[in-house]
């Protein structure tokens, strides 16, 4: 469910295909800047119903997903 609401997210703003981000796709090769990745976290609140305090480098699609599923865990 995070991933496909990361891809989701990512394809929205690159004006492409959910199927063509991977977990092993980087933000700087999709051309997401760090302005771009906190917009897309605060959407990805709403999405995923978690408050993201972001403390670490996210670099690519994946690390997110991986971010976000350990905060579900400890909220659960």
């Amino acid at each position: 469910m995070v991933f496909e609401a990361v891809a989701e997210l990512v394809a929205e703003h690159n004006d492409c295909d959910p199927s063509e981000v991977t977990m092993d796709s980087s933000f700087s090769e999709l051309g997401i800047d760090s302005l771009d990745t906190v917009e897309m976290i605060m959407n990805l609140e709403d999405k995923v119903n978690l408050t993201i305090e972001l403390d670490q480098k996210v670099e690519t699609v994946g690390d997110l997903v991986r971010f976000v599923e350990a905060l579900q865990a400890e909220q659960a």
